[in-house]
């Protein structure tokens, strides 16, 4: 892959858009669970996440609950959200969001690992969506061997963990909050075809492979996204159903738009364009949309 096909080096994620069943159940999960602050209400929609820590800075949403009622779970087996990873900027704060999910929602958390480029804490919100809770080390302290990095899975002792870290600065701090979604990690049919389209395609790089699992980035981060089918193999195109809604990817500027839009058309990904926002599903229907500052 040429250098102009791949998603610029600055590329990010956005926030994550579930739909829910019961809205006020999710909202207080994420904001007195996970510590996101709510940032916009309307009758049937929340948004949650980092609040400006002044008015010459945006916030900066994590989570966006969309109430669909009428709705169902999908199935056993089918394919979508694995977990959504928010990435805290310092181990204090980190902590300080473990510990209100294990002491408000106790029965929720289902995991710890070190994975050698950060700390993380897994658990699953009231609708069984997956949830990851995560501190980055320095980019320094990662090892890369051929072209891909070492990550591994390594037991992490929550408790352990809050005795070093969890601070009454942090826990009383209601700036002392997640900084961003970190990565998105799906669940699909099959890894090869999630390689041609997320890699050959959309434009990432391929940074790990574990068997049934596949890891890619832009500019050299552990991952923005990964795809497995440990639960899903085989899965075909998703249903309308409750949990994931749609993926955000953030683009630096409107060229990576413009040169994305072209990718994808030769590829012949269909795709919308409002001028604003470019639309369109991989090859489970998982929606995806990628946006850049000031387009539009």
């Amino acid at each position: 892959m040429l250098q102009q096909d791949r998603l610029a080096a600055d590329t990010g994620m956005g926030a994550v858009t579930l739909r829910v069943a019961d809205l006020d159940r999710m909202t207080a999960y994420y904001r007195d669970g996970v510590r996101l602050a709510v940032l916009a209400t309307e009758p049937n929609r929340v948004v949650l996440g980092r609040p400006a820590p002044d008015p010459t800075v945006a916030a900066t949403p994590i989570v966006v609950l969309e109430h669909e009622p009428a709705l169902r779970h999908a199935g056993p087996g089918q394919a979508g959200l694995f977990h959504t990873a928010v990435l805290f900027d310092t181990r204090a704060d980190l902590a300080a969001a473990l510990y209100s999910v294990v002491t408000r929602y106790p029965d929720h958390f289902t995991g710890s690992a070190d994975h050698l480029v950060s700390n993380a804490f897994y658990c699953t919100d009231p609708e069984g969506n997956g949830v990851e809770l995560y501190w980055d080390r320095d980019r320094t302290a990662w090892s890369w061997t051929h072209g891909m990095v070492d990550m591994d899975t390594v037991y992490l002792d929550p408790n352990a963990f809050l005795r070093e870290h969890l601070t009454q600065t942090a826990l009383d701090d209601a700036a002392a909050r997640p900084g961003r979604v970190g990565h998105v990690h799906l669940s699909v049919g099959d890894v090869g075809a999630a390689r041609d389209f997320y890699v050959d395609t959309l434009g990432f790089a391929t940074t790990a492979g574990f068997g049934e699992a596949l890891f890619v980035s832009a500019g050299g981060y552990h991952h923005h996204m990964a795809m497995n089918t440990w639960q899903s193999r085989g899965a075909g195109r998703r249903q309308l159903a409750l949990g994931l809604g749609l993926v955000r990817i953030e683009v630096p500027g409107a060229d990576d738009l413009g040169a994305l839009t072209e990718r994808m058309r030769d590829h012949g990904v269909p795709t919308a364009d409002d001028g604003r926002t470019l639309a369109f599903e991989d090859p489970w229907a998982n929606r995806i949309e990628v946006t850049a500052p000031g387009r539009g």
